[in-house]
């Protein structure tokens, strides 16, 4: 019931962000999702992970520029635009958004994993393809150093997916593909600040 009502209440203030838009939404956006990926950074990894792994405490500080980045380049900088336009662009980012929040938790309750140890959307893994969706979203040439951490995520979570037993990550490197494919990228590294 729990995860039911966050999966409820995080797809609500997307959908009003993403199709009601005013001229603060890509920042708000930004904002969340830089939130989510420090959170992700201190109290995943940083917190409880790495407990398990030492490994945690680098991925804890990459997660945590990730969200740097973010609220640095959507809402400081304003370099991020995102809007749902009528293209396949869209279509798929959509798509990915619906299968962090409601695909990818059911494909983890088949596999047994049940809350509260079921991954569920602020975790890595379905954080990490619900940002590559949002990325799809994106009015504009991104750079591609804001793409650089989850891509990295994902190559460490498929591999970590057949040793922990989570084979829902294994759509990480499919996602991961996909973007790679799809989000527009600026390769060239321009100064941010």
């Amino acid at each position: 019931m729990a995860v039911a009502g966050h999966i409820l209440l995080t797809s609500r203030y997307y959908y009003f962000f993403l199709f009601k838009q005013s001229g603060s939404s890509s920042k708000l956006i930004s904002g969340i999702l830089g939130f989510f990926w420090i959170w992700m950074g201190v109290v995943y990894h940083l917190i409880f992970f790495a407990g398990i792994n030492k490994a945690a405490y680098i991925f804890g500080i990459l997660f945590i520029m990730q969200g740097i980045l973010f609220i640095h380049m959507g809402v400081f900088k304003n370099l991020l635009a995102f809007k749902v336009n009528r293209d396949f662009r869209s279509l798929v980012g959509i798509g990915l958004l619906v299968f962090a929040l409601i695909a990818y938790p059911i494909l983890g309750f088949y596999q047994n994993h049940i809350y509260p140890s079921s991954p569920t959307f602020g975790l890595p893994c379905p954080t990490t393809i619900f940002t590559f969706g949002i990325l799809l979203l994106t009015e504009k040439k991104i750079s591609i150093r804001i793409v650089i951490i989850p891509f990295i995520w994902s190559i460490i979570g498929f591999t970590a997916s057949f040793n922990l037993g989570m084979k829902e990550d294994i759509s990480l490197l499919v996602t991961a593909l996909i973007a790679a494919v799809l989000i527009p990228v600026r390769w060239k590294f321009q100064p941010i600040l």
